[in-house]
């Protein structure tokens, strides 16, 4: 994640002092009267799974430990934005989130052996999100957003029949994404970098009892920091 941060400091630099230079006129003074207007969005991701076990983890002595990680991935999409009022709008941001999620476990007695496994994932992320703005001071202004989001893994192996399958995860999600952005307006587009918070509330874990640790979890829910460039006009 920390390069994700560099980078968006970076572009953020390159574009925040042009736009909030001192200038006689307003950069796209027309702008707030649109009823609607569309953009891009890139950026990346960092997601983790969040685990609850089974008395069976504490019960036997199958494995020691089952711990998650985080892991990078980016995502490509368009913006959608109609305007409510002077200070909401409601957002529709469809894109592919490419994931990674970590999963590090240890075998109990006799192996005590520790394997680290990753689950790929390729999201069609679908969020409806309300967009919270602040006034406009000259070519910057700063916003929050709250929204729902529906998730569908396109590469989710809950029905896959290979025999090196370790885990098996559910292709759909639903859940929730706070917020927070800020809007630099240049001459003929708006720069907007971007940091949200979403959550996952369905249990992705696919009940497959023949995987040892299916028997070992109880819950899987999925957690994504995005951070985001947006391009819109």
């Amino acid at each position: 994640m920390q390069k994700g941060f560099l980078f968006i400091t970076f572009v953020l630099l390159l574009f925040a002092k042009p736009a909030l230079a001192q200038r006689p006129l307003l950069n796209m003074p027309e702008h707030d009267d649109k009823p609607y207007y569309f953009g891009i969005t890139f950026g990346f991701n960092e997601s983790v799974y969040q685990i609850s076990y089974t008395s069976a983890f504490a019960n036997t002595d199958t494995f020691k430990r089952i711990q998650p990680h985080w892991q990078p991935g980016f995502n490509l999409g368009l913006i959608g934005n109609l305007r409510l009022s002077r200070f909401i709008d409601l957002r529709f941001v469809p894109s592919l989130a490419f994931a990674s999620k970590n999963l590090e476990y240890e075998y109990g007695y006799p192996t005590d052996s520790v394997v680290n496994k990753t689950i790929e994932s390729i999201y069609m992320h679908l969020p409806l999100q309300l967009k919270f703005k602040s006034d406009r001071i000259k070519n910057f202004r700063f916003y929050g957003l709250t929204g729902i989001k529906f998730d569908y893994d396109l590469a989710a192996n809950a029905r896959s029949h290979r025999p090196d399958e370790f885990l098996k995860v559910s292709p759909t999600d639903f859940g929730y994404e706070i917020g927070v952005g800020f809007e630099f307006f240049n001459p003929n587009f708006i720069f907007s970098p971007e940091i949200k918070l979403s959550q996952g509330l369905t249990n992705q874990l696919y009940p497959d009892h023949g995987l040892q640790l299916t028997n070992a979890i109880n819950t899987l829910h999925t957690r994504m920091i995005v951070i985001s460039i947006h391009l819109e006009g």
